[in-house]
C-alpha cells in the first residue's frame, strides 16, 4: 500500500462529502480526486519518467493540495520549496533536485528562475501549462500506477545549508504511510474532523494532509494565516484541531477579547517545531483546556516518532515529556560510545524503523555520519523514564528552533561574515516567550570599521530572509576563543545571557 491510496480509498466512501473548506469555495472528495488524478496523468505526460523531481512553491490553496496530490499519485517525488523564502535559497534547492517540473502560484514566481524546466501556474486560466488548461485537457483520465518499492522516495525535503551545501532529506514512501497511521492512531481523527490549515503545506500541515483526508475529515483553509482568521475558523467554521508552532499559540491567547468559548468544538491543539517551557504549557492548557498534545521528529523521521495526547497530560508526571514512541518506530537513549542506555541516564536519541529516511539526497558522506548502524543520530539529548516517555532536554547540533522553523547558525554567520566590517560572530538561540528561541549574534568588527545593528540585520534578512536575522546583535571587542583560537560560542552564550537578564 502506498501513501497515495489512502486518499483514493477514502475518495471511493466519501464522495460527497467536503474535503476542502476554502474561501474560494469547496472541493468534494470526488472533485479533489478527479483533479488530482487528471493532473498526475498531465504530470506523466510532461514527464514519463518515474521518480522524477516535481518541485511546489504555493501558498495554502486547494489548488496546492491537488497538485501535492497529483505528484504523489503520479509516482514523482515532491520537493517542497518555502515561498517565504529567499531567491538564493531556492535556487540552490532547484540545483541540487534538477526538478522536470516547477508548480508555482504568484506566492512562488518572483521566488523563481525557471530556465528550461516546465512551469505549471496554479492561478493561470489559460496557457498551454495552466492548471485550469491540463485539467481540461486530462479530466477524466488516470495516471499509470507506479509502484517503486516501499524504500523508493517520495519526497526531498531540505533542512539547512541555506548558504553551505543543503541537505535534501528523501523521506521513503514507508515513512510516509507510517506517518499516516500514527496520525490517525495518536489524535481518533474520524470523519467528523476539520483540521484548520494554520501552517504552510511546505511544513508542519503536510503530514496532516493525508491523515485527515484518509478518515474522510475536511482542510479548513484560511484567506490568510493570523491569529485572528485562525480563531474565526475555530469559532465558526467548526475547527476540531491544527498543529502550530508556540508562539503562533502564544499570539492567539493574546488577542483581546479571546477565549475558550471561541473554540467550542477544538479537541486537539498539538505544537510542535519548538520547545514550549512547562509554565508556558500550563498557561495554554488554562487556557484552551484539555486539547493540548504534541509529538517529537525531524524532517529526518517526520513529526512523530513519539506522541504525547491531551489525555496523557492529565498525568502531571508527563508535563515536559514529549511522550510514547509510535507504531512502526523505535527510539533509544545512547552515549557517545555508542552504548545503549538504561532509564534515567541522559544521552543522545536515537531512532530507528519505518519513519526513518534513506538518506540525505547526494551527500553520501552526511548519511553516513547520520544514519549508523541503522540508527538515526538526532542530534538531540534525552531521557526516557521506566514507563516510556521521552524527555527532550538539549540539542548536541546548534540548530535554533525559533517560531516552529529551523535555523542552522552557520547559515547565519556565514551571511554576517561577507559584511565588509564583520571580522567574526557567533550565532546562537537565547530562550524566548514569543519564538521560543530567538536567534542572536555575536560581533567582532574589523579595527577601526564601524556599523550598527540595524545595517547588519538588514544585511542578513537581505541574503537569508526574516527567520534567519538576528532578533539582536552584540558587539564584542573580542570574541572569547580557545587555546587553538576557535570562538567559544557557550561562552558567548552565556555572556549574553547574563547581559540580557
Amino acid at each position: 500500500m502506498y501513501p497515495i491510496d489512502f486518499f483514493l480509498r477514502a475518495a471511493a466512501r466519501f464522495r460527497d462529502r467536503i474535503a476542502l473548506d476554502t474561501p474560494q469555495g469547496t472541493w468534494t472528495y470526488e472533485r479533489l480526486r478527479r483533479e488530482s488524478l487528471a493532473l498526475a496523468t498531465a504530470l506523466q505526460a510532461l514527464d514519463p519518467t518515474p521518480q522524477s523531481r516535481v518541485a511546489i512553491c504555493a501558498g495554502n490553496t486547494a489548488q496546492h493540495v491537488v497538485a501535492l496530490l497529483a505528484v504523489i499519485a503520479s509516482g514523482k517525488i515532491w520537493v517542497p520549496l518555502n515561498y517565504r523564502s529567499t531567491k538564493p535559497e531556492i535556487a540552490r534547492i532547484l540545483g541540487a533536485t534538477e526538478p522536470s517540473i516547477v508548480v508555482t502560484d504568484s506566492t512562488g514566481d518572483a521566488l523563481m528562475d525557471f530556465g528550461q524546466t516546465t512551469h505549471i501556474r496554479l492561478e493561470a486560466q489559460t496557457g498551454e501549462h495552466a492548471l485550469a488548461s491540463l485539467l481540461r485537457a486530462y479530466e477524466g483520465r488516470s495516471p499509470v500506477r507506479c509502484e517503486p518499492g516501499t524504500d523508493a522516495t517520495q519526497a526531498i525535503k531540505f533542512t539547512g545549508g541555506t548558504t553551505g551545501l543543503p541537505k535534501g532529506v528523501m523521506q521513503p514512501y514507508r515513512a510516509w504511510t507510517a506517518g499516516i497511521v500514527n496520525q490517525i492512531h495518536a489524535w481518533g481523527l474520524t470523519s467528523e474532523d476539520r483540521y484548520v490549515v494554520a501552517a504552510p503545506i511546505t511544513h508542519g500541515t503536510s503530514t496532516y494532509l493525508m491523515p485527515v483526508l484518509a478518515q474522510g475529515g475536511t482542510h479548513v483553509f484560511l484567506d490568510t494565516s493570523s491569529p485572528a482568521t485562525i480563531t474565526e475558523a475555530f469559532r465558526e467554521r467548526g475547527g476540531t484541531l491544527s498543529f502550530m508552532p508556540p508562539t503562533l499559540i502564544y499570539m492567539i491567547m493574546a488577542q483581546p477579547g479571546v477565549s475558550r468559548a471561541d473554540f467550542p468544538k477544538l479537541r486537539n491543539l498539538i505544537y510542535g517545531g519548538a520547545p514550549m517551557p512547562i509554565e508556558k504549557f500550563e498557561q495554554v492548557r488554562a487556557f484552551f483546556g484539555p486539547v493540548v498534545g504534541s509529538t517529537y521528529g525531524q524532517t529526518e523521521s517526520p513529526q512523530i516518532v513519539t506522541a504525547i495526547t491531551p489525555a496523557d497530560f492529565e498525568d502531571p508526571a508527563n508535563l515536559g515529556s514529549v511522550g510514547c514512541v509510535t507504531w512502526f518506530s523505535e527510539f533509544a537513549i545512547m552515549d557517545r560510545d555508542g552504548r545503549i542506555q538504561p532509564a534515567g541516564q541522559a544521552g543522545e536519541v536515537v531512532v530507528r524503523g519505518d519513519l526513518v529516511m534513506t538518506g540525505y539526497w547526494r551527500l553520501p558522506e552526511k548519511t553516513a555520519e547520520t544514519l549508523v548502524d541503522g540508527w538515526l543520530h538526532t542530534g538531540d539529548v534525552g531521557v526516557v523514564d521506566e514507563r516510556g516517555y521521552l524527555y527532550i532536554k538539549d540539542r548536541l547540533r546548534d540548530v535554533v528552533i525559533t517560531g516552529g522553523f529551523n535555523v542552522y547558525p552557520i547559515d547565519v554567520e556565514n551571511a554576517l561574515a561577507q559584511h565588509p566590517a564583520v571580522y567574526e560572530c557567533a550565532v546562537f538561540g537565547i530562550p524566548d516567550d514569543k519564538w521560543g528561541e530567538a536567534v542572536q549574534a555575536a560581533v567582532q568588527l574589523h579595527p577601526g570599521a564601524t556599523t550598527d545593528a540595524q545595517d547588519l540585520m538588514m544585511f542578513v534578512r537581505d541574503r537569508l530572509g526574516p527567520v534567519q536575522t538576528p532578533k539582536r546583535i552584540h558587539f564584542m571587542d573580542s570574541l572569547p576563543r580557545s587555546s587553538v583560537g576557535k570562538v567559544l560560542k557557550n561562552v558567548v552564550r552565556d555572556s549574553v545571557t547574563k547581559e540580557i537578564a
